[in-house]
């Protein structure tokens, strides 16, 4: 009888896509969801903020108290790495998870934390147990040196998967019945740039694959959103919605964060984006050092102005060895929350405003789960969706007649 494995996986996208891979090449083992069936753990981890570590060294500590045998990898080897070390039973980087079943077959405790800059990885995954979506990788990496992000540093350089190995494992889980795609990764907005190519050329070679009625994007930057991807915006098998990483609304704090773009031209790309029907979302921190009262109260005047649907706004969270770590003045953590709490209320009312203005506009839903005689998706502007039905509904509907209500757009069939 096959060990049992349960793989945890903690933080982005990417991260769910990398768990996919390690279980493609689990061959000597079983996966199961179930913890006390779980003979071994796998974390999977995240690192980007304090929260992060802090929800994975929980979980870890968790499982050690029971007596599971646990490994870990992901984002936090980086940082945490040697850390955690004593209490696992062996830590491996993001370039050694495809050798994961001949890992976790050694008798001996291993720490193997470099960080290959020029791996890709060369797993097909053969399907989404479950799911009629699934999380595509296409690139890894982030050459961007902003002052708060500990990623590039786990992750390495800005690299593209190849296009070919993207189709061919796009077309696979088609066959296996994948409807919609969403395509991840470090830095997605970078694709192409090292073999010359680019999301939007990428995006319309996926849009010819059979059975794959919805393409989603992960997340962007402003400052790579150029004319040839604004010409894919009116075609049908998009999403109509879209995430723009603007992280601030002062211009002040962006040079501080020392990010690329600006917030005049961030506003004039989101109306024009949003003028085409899109919704709009955004990552956005509050509370990083430089913060101060003045430039916080013009941010969100700011911030008012942009047509946003959508939002993940977050508290700094300093990352030792990264610039802003060391940078004076620090935001009081209350107040950090009380700004979090106006962002996440601002944004709550637009996504509202925003269903009501759509009120009649007919919804393409992906249905993903059931519980309690109703069914849940999301439709293409990424909003929730919740259908009441005794017909059983799951995959794909089409439908012109739901109650906007303050969470979900419901639904009665």
């Amino acid at each position: 009888m096959k060990p049992k494995v349960l793989f945890k996986t903690f933080g982005c996208r990417t991260n769910l896509f990398d768990t996919q891979v390690m279980i493609e090449n689990l061959k000597d083992f079983e996966v199961t969801h179930k913890e006390e069936e779980a003979e071994i753990i796998v974390i999977n981890s995240c690192t980007v903020t304090n929260g992060a570590d802090a929800g994975v060294r929980n979980y870890l500590n968790k499982m050690q108290k029971i007596g599971k045998k646990i490994y870990f990898t992901g984002c936090g080897v980086a940082t945490k790495g040697e850390e955690v070390f004593p209490q696992v039973s062996g830590v491996f980087a993001h370039d050694h998870k495809e050798k994961i079943n001949s890992l976790l077959k050694q008798s001996q405790k291993f720490f193997l934390p470099t960080q290959n800059d020029a791996h890709i990885d060369q797993t097909l995954v053969s399907e989404f147990v479950g799911k009629s979506r699934a999380f595509i990788k296409i690139q890894e990496g982030c050459d961007f040196t902003c002052s708060y992000c500990i990623i590039p540093f786990s992750r390495g350089k800005a690299r593209s998967i190849p296009q070919e190995m993207i189709l061919t494992q796009i077309q696979t889980l088609a066959q296996e019945g994948i409807q919609e795609v969403v395509l991840t990764g470090t830095n997605m907005g970078s694709y192409g740039k090292d073999t010359q190519s680019s999301v939007a050329k990428l995006i319309q070679a996926i849009s010819k694959i059979p059975n794959i009625k919805r393409i989603r994007l992960g997340s962007l930057e402003p400052s790579q959103i150029d004319e040839e991807f604004l010409e894919l915006l009116g075609e049908d098998f998009l999403e109509r919605h879209l995430h723009i990483a603007l992280q601030h609304t002062h211009d002040v704090m962006l040079q501080i964060m020392n990010r690329h773009n600006r917030t005049q031209s961030d506003l004039e790309l989101f109306e024009k984006i949003a003028a085409k029907g899109f919704a709009l979302g955004s990552d956005y921190i509050v509370g990083h050092p430089g913060e101060s009262e003045e430039i916080w109260n013009q941010a969100f005047e700011n911030l008012k102005k942009f047509p946003l649907t959508h939002i993940h706004p977050f508290i700094y969270s300093p990352r030792t060895g990264t610039p802003s770590a060391s940078m004076k003045p620090r935001i009081h953590g209350d107040i950090a929350k009380k700004r979090l709490h106006s962002i996440n209320h601002l944004i709550a009312q637009k996504n509202l405003d925003f269903r009501k203005q759509h009120a009649t506009t007919p919804l393409k839903i992906l249905i993903e789960s059931h519980k309690n005689g109703s069914f849940y998706g999301l439709d293409q502007f990424f909003n929730k969706v919740k259908i009441k039905s005794s017909k059983h509904l799951m995959g794909w509907l089409e439908c012109d007649s739901y109650t906007i209500m303050q969470e979900y757009n419901h639904i009665e069939l």
